[in-house]
């Protein structure tokens, strides 16, 4: 029998390349800091490996009041246009305990420019202030004050997708299961290496638990700060691929919105990542699933260092493109 495959073998040499100088660095892992330094390191070292920010006609400052009156912070970016924009509306990753506007920035920059549509990036409050399911309710929350508001902005409200990447990517499959419940129909759900699952006992979570950037260590870290107790982890709304709702019932996935979902091979979260490509296709959903080989979580945000990311960019655009009837 031959021995097993080392994991880091996978790697592409460029992304190893990345993992090598971000251990030379020496910073603190995230899952060593307070949470509010956490946050600070996270926001100082986003822009590193990222492309820069794409020049853009309009990046308009906005205020989404959530549900008990609380105003979130948002962001408009949008190419120039003549007639009203489809849009995006985008939930940054970040483990619903780290990241930002600011973070996902150049992203949304870029896929608003490649796609040629709007895209309103969105500050959900984050833990461990605030903890589950608040992050799902504001999510909602965005997605209603868009809906109402899209005219007034310009932005064609008939015209809708949500996405987002790693915990932004639960929000926006979560939201896309709302929506249907509520009869509103979306053009598109677009996931990056969403989370899915309410426990961490997949095959890829054992076989890159460590050394490939998101660690176990990590994804209990931000869970732990953002989840009221154990039960929260059963609950769809944390974990769309096999959690439950307050009957006890799995979430029927009939009809949700057409999904573009984008996975890293070597990254904790991809196992998940296809179980819920293929519930949502077993419900008779179009989906369209790319897994980008030797790259690792968070990958998307690297354009500076690894090609794959500017694929990826370009396969989101092209489906949001197909989403919105544009060529």
């Amino acid at each position: 029998m031959p021995p097993p495959i080392d994991p880091r073998e996978l790697l592409t040499p460029m992304m190893r390349g990345v993992l090598d100088r971000i251990a030379r660095a020496g910073h603190a892992p995230l899952h060593a800091l307070p949470p509010d330094q956490a946050k600070a390191a996270y926001e100082a070292g986003a822009g590193v490996l990222d492309i820069p920010p794409v020049p853009l006609a309009r990046v308009q400052d906005l205020r989404i009041v959530a549900r008990d009156g609380t105003a979130l912070a948002a962001r408009l970016f949008a190419p120039a246009a003549e007639h009203p924009l489809p849009v995006l509306l985008f939930f940054h990753g970040g483990g619903f305990t780290v990241g930002s506007v600011a973070s996902h920035e150049p992203l949304c920059r870029h896929l608003a420019h490649l796609a040629q549509c709007a895209v309103v990036s969105a500050d959900y409050r984050l833990a461990p202030q605030a903890k589950f399911p608040t992050a799902v309710e504001d999510a909602w929350d965005s997605l209603v004050w868009l809906r109402e508001q899209a005219g007034g902005l310009g932005l064609d409200g008939t015209r809708i997708a949500v996405g987002g990447d790693s915990a932004g990517g639960t929000l926006a499959a979560v939201t896309a299961i709302a929506a249907r419940d509520a009869g509103w129909p979306l053009a598109l759900q677009l996931l990056f290496y969403p989370g899915c699952a309410g426990h961490q006992d997949t095959a890829t979570h054992k076989s890159f638990a460590q050394g490939f950037l998101l660690e176990e260590a990590h994804i209990t870290y931000f869970f732990d700060h953002y989840l009221r107790g154990s039960a929260d982890r059963d609950d769809w709304r944390f974990a769309p691929l096999d959690g439950v709702d307050e009957k006890g019932h799995v979430r029927e996935l009939d009809e949700v919105a057409p999904a573009w979902i984008g996975l890293a091979e070597c990254d904790p979260l991809t196992d998940e990542g296809v179980m819920y490509a293929d519930r949502l296709r077993h419900a008779g959903v179009a989906v369209d699933l790319e897994i980008y080989a030797g790259v690792v979580h968070g990958f998307i945000n690297f354009g500076r260092a690894i090609p794959e990311a500017m694929t990826a960019h370009n396969h989101a655009a092209r489906a949001l493109r197909h989403a919105f009837g544009a060529s």
